[in-house]
């Protein structure tokens, strides 16, 4: 069996499993009940972006079966990435892969390809796993990475996954999560500007015009594929709305007004 061993523990969040749980608990104060189909979380350091993730696990309701969406930043991989098979290993224990579900996505997604090259060094992905471990150690994953494609190629491999959840009678147990930064390397006061822009489109369900929009400003979103990706996914399985649940910047901690990178997180139901 495959096991993807941590790739960011000590250097993104913390390798000593308790110091791991209690950031997560002080991320996570509260226990939610909101039955989302889709969610949007940064994917930093948590010294910068986990109080955001926290806001958002902290309002949804666990589920079985988590599909993470996020970019890919090594440049390993295809293009379309899905690991469909083994297990993920964080400090506070090991995810399964959901074999039957990534199975099926790669079935019906013609672009898409088993691989795990993508995935051996990928942070997007690993940094949201502590966060579903406190709301479900015993939660099964199906991991996707996904390189700068066509918007319809979104289009596809959002088809492929709903119709895949659809087919397995698996849509009320799943989420799918995107899992992206927002601006990168701007002034605040710029970054806020232009993070509004695609977060106007995110909150008003509109991936298509996400799409066009962080393209025709240059928004550097580095996930903004697997968020379109997921708009278009969670649209298709019945969810009629977005929820905005926070927004920052890294200059709230590190006090660097000059150079930010931007954070936004949503739910969407």
């Amino acid at each position: 069996m495959i096991l993807r061993k941590p790739a960011v523990a000590g250097y993104f969040y913390p390798s000593n499993p308790k110091e791991l749980l209690a950031e997560i608990e002080d991320y996570m104060p509260l226990r939610g009940n909101i039955n989302a189909l889709g969610a949007i979380c940064p994917h930093a350091g948590y010294v910068y972006s986990g109080h955001v993730a926290g806001a958002v696990y902290s309002k949804i309701k666990p589920k079985n079966i988590y599909i993470l969406m996020g970019p890919n930043h090594t440049g390993y991989g295809s293009d379309i990435s899905v690991m469909n098979e083994g297990q993920w290993e964080i400090p506070l224990g090991k995810f399964e892969i959901h074999q039957e579900l990534a199975n099926k996505i790669i079935d019906k997604v013609s672009i898409a390809e088993k691989d795990t090259q993508a995935h051996l060094y990928e942070h997007c992905l690993e940094v949201q796993l502590p966060f579903i471990y406190k709301l479900n150690p015993k939660a099964k994953i199906v991991p996707i990475i996904l390189k700068m494609v066509d918007m319809q190629n979104c289009i596809e491999i959002a088809k492929g996954v709903s119709s895949a959840l659809k087919e397995l009678n698996l849509v009320d147990e799943s989420i799918i999560i995107s899992s992206t930064d927002m601006s990168h390397y701007l002034p605040d006061e710029l970054a806020r500007k232009v993070d509004s822009l695609a977060a106007e489109k995110i909150k008003n369900f509109d991936p298509e015009g996400l799409y066009h929009t962080v393209l025709s400003h240059k928004i550097s979103m580095c996930g903004f594929i697997p968020t379109v990706t997921m708009l278009f996914a969670t649209k298709m399985l019945g969810a009629k709305e977005v929820q905005i649940i926070k927004y920052t910047t890294s200059a709230e901690v590190s006090r660097d007004y000059d150079k930010v990178v931007g954070y936004l997180g949503a739910i969407v139901l």
